[in-house]
């Protein structure tokens, strides 16, 4: 797991990433909880990426740490409000790849 950087503070909650299927959970909060997400769908678990810089044509899956799935990085990439589609023609093959491997190996 990663550890996302955060600022301390009275209800200090941190992100936590898996580096191998890509799942994020929160950790802390005001009562120190433990939020783990649903393993979903390959099409539901990642928004497309938005940033300058990316190519209008291929759509990128926004990943962790404001890089895509394929690694790109890119100042102030974000997640746009709609889901990145592998099985879409303009997916990115490298995005598609890293998508398919946490379900490949059984995750």
């Amino acid at each position: 797991m990663w550890r996302w950087p955060a600022l301390p503070s009275v209800t200090h909650s941190e992100i936590w990433s898996c580096s191998w299927c890509y799942a994020s959970t929160d950790v802390g909060g005001e009562w120190f909880e433990v939020a783990r997400p649903p393993y979903l769908p390959v099409g539901m678990r990642w928004e497309r990426a938005v940033a300058d810089g990316l190519p209008a044509d291929v759509s990128h899956a926004f990943g962790i740490f404001n890089r895509t799935l394929c690694g790109i990085q890119k100042a102030g990439m974000s997640p746009s409000d709609y889901w990145w589609l592998p099985e879409r023609e303009n997916a990115s093959g490298a995005c598609r790849e890293a998508a398919g491997g946490p379900g490949a190996r059984g995750a």
